[in-house]
């Protein structure tokens, strides 16, 4: 029996361009095959947009702009909190569906579903307090207003490793501030977004506020949006080669961007850390998301009077994870999400063995189809092995040993990136001062998991700009503007 056979209503899911409120074919006729990476299955063929239909959606939510902004606070609340009210009444068909196209074991993408469905919560408790301030001028000459006014129409592109939280993460301040939305999703899973945007309209968003676009040609359709200057807000989340790109191509338009990119988070292991709790953090903060995640930890830096012991647990608890299609019982790892993700894996771990790394355990992936790759445990890898510079995004914990504190923050800190760190520590106060010292947006301090809706999400240094989730979230759709005014 295929996926499909037991799924009839994946075939029901829209799979044209959604713009102005209607489902619509794109301009030109390539459809873009959607597969199942465990199978290699052909789910669905999706529409691909051109740079024209880009505009038609540019268009569309600039026409609904002037509406949505004008309708009242509690009503974008209440429409959002419909949506998230739907999502959670679907939220295994949700599920089922981000398995296929996305690989991800079914107890991963239940817990994204319901992650993705609260920022549609979050943001229609957000929408009623994007509040303005008013002070006198410390001259005493007048008052200084200052109002929040939605930004206007955004451009939300999103990546294929989680397709249902990365979409709501978006969409949700971003309606709740008022604005409206072009969203590009990921060619590798657009049927996510598009079933999100169907119950968008279900929770009664008026047409035009969302618009969804599937194209291959993503950086052409995207640069012609953002060319267009009622367009004036960008937000990404992928790697940072692309966002560098889009960055320059915004530039030339000074248009707000917010972008959410690479990361490569290391993993401390302090001498004093319960290394029950550590091993525990360690298989949250690795495995989630089968390692496909830009939080997932990248670097593994455990002091040497507990390295060895701390690998052993490690190895054995990664070993014992059941690999397999995603939506099969028992199933803990599903596959990579394609060929080419499952073979960077490969070529990263070569890359540390050949460099006198040990496997513990894993380091080979099986024949047959689909893009599976096992749980890999690497210990006394080198300390310019090109698996410590670069992000993973797989199931591969690589383990460095440090003797001191310095030093271990010092590695930690040696990269462009600065997503997410985590520490683990028995003394708080010690835990407390290396998080202080780690240079990076994040830090899960005896914890494996950072990611809430509630809260600022974003790094420093090249993983990104700005902020997502939490209030800081919404304000990145807003703008200030300053009355100056006597009475």
């Amino acid at each position: 029996m295929t996926s499909l056979d037991s799924r009839p209503w994946v075939a029901k899911i829209p799979t044209d361009l959604y713009i102005g409120g209607d489902w619509r074919t794109a301009s030109r006729p390539d459809a873009i095959p959607v597969q199942d990476p465990a199978t290699e299955e052909v789910l669905a063929q999706v529409a691909d947009a051109s740079p024209e239909d880009g505009l038609a959606a540019v268009d569309a939510a600039s026409a609904a702009l002037p509406g949505w902004a004008a309708t009242s606070p509690r009503k974008r609340s209440e429409v959002l909190y419909r949506a998230f009210e739907l999502m959670t009444e679907r939220r295994e068909q949700l599920a089922e569906l981000i398995v296929l196209e996305n690989g991800k074991a079914l107890t991963d993408a239940r817990g994204e579903v319901a992650y993705a469905a609260e920022f549609f919560r979050w943001y229609a408790e957000e929408a009623v307090r994007a509040a303005g301030t008013v002070q006198t001028a410390p001259a005493g000459t007048n008052k200084i207003m200052v109002l929040r006014q939605p930004i206007g129409v955004a451009v939300l592109v999103t990546p294929w490793n989680f397709p249902a939280a990365m979409a709501t993460r978006k969409i949700g301040p971003a309606l709740a501030a008022g604005c409206t939305v072009v969203l590009k999703p990921a060619t590798e899973t657009p049927l996510t977004a598009l079933a999100i945007v169907a119950l968008l309209e279900e929770a009664g968003v008026p047409p035009g506020v969302v618009n969804c676009l599937t194209t291959r040609s993503a950086g052409a359709v995207v640069a012609a949006m953002v060319d267009d200057p009622r367009v004036r807000k960008l937000s990404f989340t992928g790697s940072t080669e692309v966002g560098r790109r889009l960055l320059a191509t915004a530039a030339e338009t000074v248009v707000s961007c917010s972008m959410e990119l690479g990361g490569n988070a290391p993993f401390l292991v302090l001498a004093d850390a319960d290394l029950d709790a550590a091993v525990a953090g360690a298989m949250v903060a690795k495995m989630r998301n089968g390692g496909s995640a830009c939080t997932a930890a990248n670097r593994f830096y455990v002091h040497a009077a507990v390295e060895k012991e701390f690998s052993a647990r490690l190895a054995e608890a990664m070993g014992a994870l059941v690999v397999g299609s995603g939506l099969d019982a028992g199933v803990q790892v599903g596959p990579l999400v394609n060929e080419s993700s499952r073979d960077k894996v490969e070529e990263l771990v070569s890359g540390a063995v050949d460099g006198g790394a040990g496997v513990l355990t894993g380091g080979k992936a099986p024949a047959g189809r689909g893009w599976f790759y096992p749980p890999t445990v690497l210990h006394e890898v080198a300390p310019d092995a090109a698996i410590l510079r670069e992000e993973i995004f797989g199931p591969v914990a690589p383990i460095v040993s440090f003797d001191s504190v310095d030093e271990a923050i010092a590695m930690a800190n040696d990269t462009e990136f600065g997503l997410v760190s985590y520490v683990y520590a028995g003394d708080l106060a010690e835990g407390l001062r290396v998080s202080e010292r780690l240079d990076s947006g994040m830090v899960g301090l005896n914890r494996g998991v950072v990611s809430d809706p509630a809260a600022p999400f974003g790094g420093t240094k090249q993983s990104g700009v700005g902020r997502e989730g939490g209030h800081e979230g919404m304000l990145e759709y807003l703008e200030s503007k300053y009355i100056a005014v006597d009475w």
